[in-house]
């Protein structure tokens, strides 16, 4: 696989991981900065090293097998491992501008912090 044809892919995976969505906050993973890192190699391998808002979220066990399963079925992927993180802990700081805009949270809280807002 050539280097074009490994970054065709990974912006076909982002856009796919794009479509799926914390269930507790409406947006999407990428979005959220929940996927840590994307690697495909030469044979079309992909993995993906990710984490999930808090460790005792509900969709812990979830999430990972969906983004599994939807970077899996896209055309040019060959096998994907995807392995869950608690390091570095996920914070609202990791939030892009697009999510906090998308919640409401690039405001001025005064002496609150978006965290406040999320838990």
């Amino acid at each position: 696989m050539t280097q074009t044809e490994k970054d065709q892919l990974k912006e076909t995976i982002i856009s796919v991981l794009k479509t799926i969505h914390d269930p507790e906050i409406p947006v999407d993973v990428w979005t959220l900065h929940l996927i840590y890192e994307l690697e495909i190699d030469d044979d079309g391998n992909v993995k993906i090293l990710m984490t999930v808002t808090a460790p005792n979220c509900p969709v812990a066990d979830v999430l990972p097998i969906q983004v599994r399963e939807k970077v899996q079925a896209i055309m040019g992927v060959k096998e994907v491992k995807v392995e869950l993180t608690f390091e570095p802990p996920w914070s609202p700081d990791m939030l892009s501008e697009e999510a906090k805009a998308e919640l409401g949270l690039d405001g001025d809280w005064g002496e609150y912090n978006a965290m406040d807002f999320l838990y």
